[in-house]
């Protein structure tokens, strides 16, 4: 295992203060790229999609809104027939906690997937969550939003915002590896010395697991073949 060299403390802050220099170049341009991101042109929504809340109720794009100015939709890996949830799927959605905040910010947050809703509601409770979980079964959503295809599912977040006549629009969307922001737990991994721990691994989802999964044997792995033809796209 590798260990930090050790220095005293007066080392220690010199070599710290190097580095804080770096580290507010890096704030800097996440910054520039925050403001580049909000000044991207949006899409219309032009197709009338169709969801189905826990209830069993249909809802429209503009519903998800929840009377918010905006929406966020994590697109969650679950195809038609599974019985588990992808584990990294999963961790963002453990990451996203108390939705009271991003609330607090006239934005709603929502999970969407293309298997009916039946299908995962055990699930959501086994972990917990009480974060509206909607399926798109059925509608040409996930696979217009590039997260379902022939090849399988896809882990993807994309954004919306609506005007005040009710019609909607696309103005972002991230995947896979992009993602990775929304995994909190890498961001405390990183300023340790051990840091992720992952350069050992053929992939570096090796070492995922649902949270209540990492002492089974037979947990389930992100990667494996749990998701109906899984794939992860290059980034």
């Amino acid at each position: 295992m590798s260990f930090p060299k050790v220095v005293s403390r007066e080392e220690w802050l010199e070599a710290r203060l190097e580095l804080l220099e770096r580290e507010k170049e890096v704030t800097k341009a996440r910054d520039e790229i925050h403001a580049a991101r909000q000044a991207l042109p949006a899409v219309k929504i032009e197709k009338d999609y169709r969801f189905t809340a826990d209830d069993g109720s249909e809802l429209t794009l503009l519903d998800l809104f929840d009377g918010r100015r905006q929406l966020i939709v994590r697109h969650f890996m679950w195809a038609p027939g599974n019985t588990v949830g992808c584990p990294g799927c999963s961790m963002q959605t453990d990451s996203i906690g108390a939705l009271e905040h991003i609330w607090a910010r006239d934005t709603s947050l929502v999970l969407v997937s293309r298997a009916e809703v039946h299908e995962f509601q055990a699930f959501k409770k086994r972990m917990g969550w009480t974060i509206p979980w909607h399926s798109s079964f059925g509608s040409d959503f996930n696979y217009d939003f590039e997260v379902s295809s022939d090849k399988g599912e896809s882990p993807g977040v994309s954004a919306f915002i609506r005007n005040d006549d009710g019609e909607v629009f696309h103005t972002y969307s991230v995947y896979d590896r992009g993602g990775e922001i929304f995994k909190n737990f890498y961001n405390y991994l990183d300023i340790t010395h051990l840091g992720r721990q992952e350069a050992q691994l053929e992939h570096p989802w090796d070492w995922w697991r649902i949270k209540d999964e990492y002492d089974k044997e037979d947990a389930h792995v992100a990667g494996d073949n749990h998701w109906n033809g899984t794939r992860f796209k290059k980034s």
